[in-house]
């Protein structure tokens, strides 16, 4: 028989078919790459600053690191899993990738320069890996991730802000010194204790875990025998937070000494020496 039934044919270009969709996706890839720069009329990779390959159909990149000097790239509406093609573009400043089907970002930490990022709209639902990856980007200071699964962690902003204290603009909402300082209250227990303990000029201990029950503490007591003089450190007290207790109410004393210039006389005064040679007077108020 010369020929191959119809079936048999069929399926011997569906397998073929599979088998080049890998090759055929990063041949797109290139030729879109290609076609940017012959719209942009660059004829050497480092004259590339910018390409645009937005709305490509694109499941896979090529390498994009032979464009060292590459500092703003547009991939939003594609079809992307990962970022695997942006390892050495250490000048890369704006990166848009919003609108994908990215599920991880391994690969970001590398882009050093990177001031603004849009990853919403994707499939990110790991906040912790997330957080990790895009710890060392000591310049971002726009980030987008809303859209993704990873929203849906109870105090998912805060999280983020308290992570990445350099991020001034989140989901296009500005971040307010309110949430960085409820961050810190909520995240860094010992932070915020030392923070309201200065505010306090005490160290009175004040720390709170949410994993252990809740255990009243005892009144802080002055011993009877306690006078506030100089026989302060010789008081001997039962519970040394009680010591704390009344350093910080010692050290909390303010005095607040002025001169009475009632008491002194004026220069007419002086000369016709009415109110004689007597010293002025000081007064000192002290408050608690």
């Amino acid at each position: 028989m010369a020929w191959a039934p119809n079936h048999l044919a069929r399926a011997f270009r569906q397998s073929t078919h599979v088998v080049s969709v890998p090759g055929t996706a990063l041949e797109i890839s290139l030729r879109a790459v290609e076609d940017q720069l012959k719209i942009c009329g660059h004829k050497r990779d480092a004259d590339v600053f910018e390409l645009f390959l937005s709305q490509k159909e694109l499941t896979e990149v090529i390498d994009l690191s032979r464009f060292k000097k590459l500092k703003y790239l547009w991939l939003h509406h594609n079809k992307l899993h990962g970022v695997t093609f942006l390892t050495r573009n250490y000048c890369l400043t704006e990166l848009y990738l919003n609108n994908n089907a990215i599920f991880e970002i391994e690969g970001l930490h590398s882009l050093p320069s990177l001031h603004i990022l849009l990853l919403h709209h994707n499939e990110l639902t790991d906040i912790d890996a997330t957080v990790k990856e895009l710890k060392g980007m000591l310049n971002l200071k726009s980030l987008s991730l809303y859209q993704n699964p990873l929203c849906q962690y109870n105090l998912y902003r805060l999280y983020i802000i308290y992570h990445l204290p350099g991020v001034e603009l989140l989901d296009r909402n500005q971040v307010t010194e309110k949430e960085r300082r409820s961050m810190i209250t909520i995240f860094n227990h010992k932070k915020a204790h030392i923070v309201q303990s200065i505010a306090f000029r005490g160290k009175v201990d004040a720390s709170w875990n949410p994993r252990s029950p809740f255990k009243q503490k005892p009144a802080q007591r002055i011993p009877p025998d306690f006078s506030f003089a100089n026989n302060v450190d010789k008081t001997v007290f039962d519970d040394p937070e009680d010591a704390v207790f009344v350093r910080s109410m010692k050290r909390s004393a303010m005095a607040i000494t002025s001169l009475n210039w009632d008491t002194v006389p004026t220069r007419e005064e002086k000369h016709l020496d009415e109110k004689g040679t007597e010293s002025a007077q000081m007064v000192t108020i002290t408050l608690r």
